[in-house]
């Protein structure tokens, strides 16, 4: 790491069992030997090192390749000889027992891992495609959920309000009920009053005419007892009774005069 600008680097007879990420640092290496260690596997950002044109990874341990592989554009000769690769990676590496070979496997592991690299991106955007949609889903169900929330307050604010209408409305009609037996109640209390006066006046009329009456009675009476006294008893040569007696026979002759009380006067003293 202390050398970035270094091109050409061999590390082959190493026993080495693995390289460090830092190792990805050497982006100027053109030629690097990793031949006869003991290497289980690459770094992962293996591929940073896209100056790389000659790689010799022969006799390692090496099962597969990091997927960052396929971006070593500028690589040209690769030998992958004795190692316990994949069947399919040691197929399309092949063998590499002279120059046009290492630079076959080169060409071919590289468009191999760049397949592998597409596949991987198309499955990772079907991934985050299918996240994407799972989350459109996850975002309708939330907002038919919402929605349904809202219909349904809606409809208890509805059904609410329709109550309360409905309860006003009763409240309103039992309270007319009540107007209206009150002011019933009120109007037949009234009738009987109003139809005991009447009489009043003709019962105030009736006793006034029996008081004329009972005075007028009375003044007969007074009249005829004074006749009376005036005639039978000695009181009759008194200046008040000649005066009562006169009166009584001018009466009594203005009265025979008329022909009419003559024949009255006359069928009652026959009768």
């Amino acid at each position: 790491a202390a050398l970035p600008k270094a091109t050409i680097l061999d590390l082959s007879c190493n026993n080495l069992i693995s390289l460090p990420s830092d190792f990805c640092s050497l982006m100027h290496l053109v030629k690097l030997d990793l031949s006869k260690n003991r290497l289980q596997q690459l770094p992962l950002d293996f591929g940073r090192l896209v100056n790389l044109q000659h790689l010799d990874l022969l006799n390692n341990r090496l099962v597969t390749l990091p997927v960052s592989f396929a971006q070593l554009k500028n690589l040209k000769w690769l030998d992958l000889k004795d190692n316990p690769l994949d069947p399919v990676l040691a197929k399309v590496a092949g063998d590499c027992l002279d120059e046009k070979q290492c630079k076959q496997a080169a060409v071919k592991v590289l468009q191999h891992m760049k397949a592998i690299q597409a596949e991987q991106d198309r499955q990772r955007q079907r991934k985050l495609q299918a996240e994407r949609e799972m989350e459109k889903k996850r975002e309708a169900e939330q907002r038919a959920k919402e929605a349904q929330e809202r219909e349904v307050r809606k409809r208890e604010k509805a059904e609410e309000k329709e109550r309360r209408r409905r309860e006003y409305d009763a409240q309103k009609a039992a309270k007319q009920e009540v107007e209206k037996k009150t002011k019933k109640e009120h109007v037949q209390t009234r009738k009987p009053a109003s139809s005991s006066r009447p009489p009043q006046p003709a019962r105030h009329k009736r006793s006034w005419s029996r008081s004329v009456l009972r005075v007028l009675l009375f003044v007969l009476l007074c009249v005829v007892c004074t006749l009376a006294a005036c005639k039978l008893t000695e009181l009759q040569h008194q200046p008040l009774c000649v005066s009562v007696n006169t009166l009584y026979e001018d009466v009594l002759a203005a009265l025979q005069n008329h022909k009419t009380l003559q024949n009255m006067l006359h069928q009652n003293s026959q009768q």
